[in-house]
């Protein structure tokens, strides 16, 4: 069974991006795991292929039975993603890839998924908090947030926990060590 990825790195680094081009140039090669979440279904969406729709009571008693690798609650809904899940990317084949923060791979670490970490760094804060501002989409309190955010998960990409640490400074460049990284274990 292949080992699952774990990606992470502060917020407008690249990482969608990235993930795009790979998906989209080895489509049978690797799968998300399908989260958890108590919000209901919206139009269009299939349980166990978007999402595995469950009640709060169930989604409780998961966390009870110690079932998920990271879950958080959003706007009353709750969201996850359980061991199961990732496993059956692998059983299926494929080379499961999680996008995940900071809390989520310290969850990872703690679990015998035996996962490869890899970071994706912005060259600078400077240069994230100019991504930022240059989406338009993001209001001032939101971009502070971001950052502060992106400070603490630099700082603790700068301990060691990920075996690998891309600085996202070209595109192309972060897109060959990524791919590298992702497809030589």
């Amino acid at each position: 069974m292949s080992r699952p990825i774990v990606i992470s790195g502060p917020s407008g680094t690249g990482k969608s991006t990235l993930l795009k081009r790979l998906f989209a140039e080895y489509p049978d090669k690797f799968g998300f795991s399908v989260s958890n979440t108590t919000r209901k279904p919206r139009a269009g969406e299939v349980d166990g292929k978007d999402y595995h729709f469950s009640t709060i009571e169930e989604f409780k008693q998961a966390i009870e039975d110690k079932k998920f690798i990271e879950w958080a609650q959003f706007s009353g809904n709750y969201y996850g993603t359980t061991i199961k899940a990732v496993k059956d990317v692998s059983e299926q084949g494929k080379v499961c890839l999680l996008d995940i923060d900071m809390q989520g791979v310290k969850s990872v670490k703690g679990t015998d998924l035996n996962a490869r970490y890899l970071f994706l760094s912005p060259p600078s804060i400077e240069t994230l908090r100019q991504r930022l501002e240059g989406r338009g989409t993001e209001t001032q309190d939101s971009i502070e947030k971001r950052i502060s955010a992106a400070s603490a998960e630099l700082d603790y990409a700068k301990t060691g926990a990920h075996d690998k640490i891309i600085v996202n400074d070209d595109l192309e460049k972060a897109y060959v060590e990524f791919k590298d990284f992702i497809l030589n274990e």
